[in-house]
């Protein structure tokens, strides 16, 4: 589904300074699969997480998604690939606050086809349903709990029917409680939906809920491990 071949990333910071963020990368993670990716800060993992998307051009190397090299497609292309295929759920919500819960899930569908949006829209609240929001659909983002916000970005990660999951701390701000529970909807979704998730977390406790680990250090990968059955 997603591979890296030798990818490096630098970033220029000026008077000929530059920082490697990641360097050397091969990875590749397959369909179905549920494969998260813990570091310390600094180690590289948003920037990883960000040439999986192709959302950062790397320095060197190439990306793959679904055997199309991100990098050899022209702008338009990628952007369509990247709203077809995958869906992002941040380390903060990015709710708009002047959209319902409801209107927050379909923004995705603002570059699809009428048809397309019309179909999303009993879509968006099925999800909301799902992800146990279905009373707080004509809600503001202000008037929801930390948990609840981040469950409506979870339902808009999910309004194109993506095929991978690429979620960036999604747990970072939330109490103990409130992070085993969005973890525990994302084991549900990847079981359920036959999602590719791949999850980026600081946290070494929460390799449980994936597959298997990739562990970054300095902008190197470090470890793979299998999660136990």
């Amino acid at each position: 589904m997603i591979e890296l071949k030798n990818v490096t990333k630098s970033f220029k910071l000026g008077e000929g300074n530059s920082l490697t963020a990641v360097r050397g990368i091969n990875a590749q993670i397959d369909t179905g699969e549920f494969v998260i990716i813990v570091g310390r800060s600094g180690s590289g993992k948003t920037t990883f997480l960000n040439l999986a998307a192709g959302l950062t051009h790397p320095t060197s190397g190439a990306v793959f998604l679904e055997g199309e090299d991100l990098w050899k497609l022209s702008d338009q292309r990628r952007s369509i690939l990247r709203n077809r295929k995958i869906g992002f759920v941040f380390q903060f919500p990015s709710l708009l606050p002047t959209l319902t819960v409801y209107e927050n899930v379909l923004l995705p569908t603002t570059f699809v086809s009428n048809d397309e949006r019309s179909a999303a829209r009993p879509r968006a609240l099925a999800l909301l349903e799902r992800v146990g929001l279905s009373d707080k659909v004509s809600m503001y983002p202000r008037q929801l709990s930390a948990g609840q916000q981040q469950r409506v970005v979870i339902a808009r990660a999910l309004i194109n029917q993506p095929q991978v999951i690429l979620a960036d701390e999604p747990t970072s701000n939330l109490d103990e409680k409130t992070e085993l529970e969005i973890m525990d909807l994302f084991r549900e979704l990847h079981a359920s939906l036959g999602l590719t998730i791949v999850l980026v977390t600081h946290t070494r406790q929460l390799i449980s809920a994936g597959m298997r680990s990739i562990e970054l250090a300095l902008g190197q990968i470090v470890d793979r491990a299998s999660v136990p059955a």
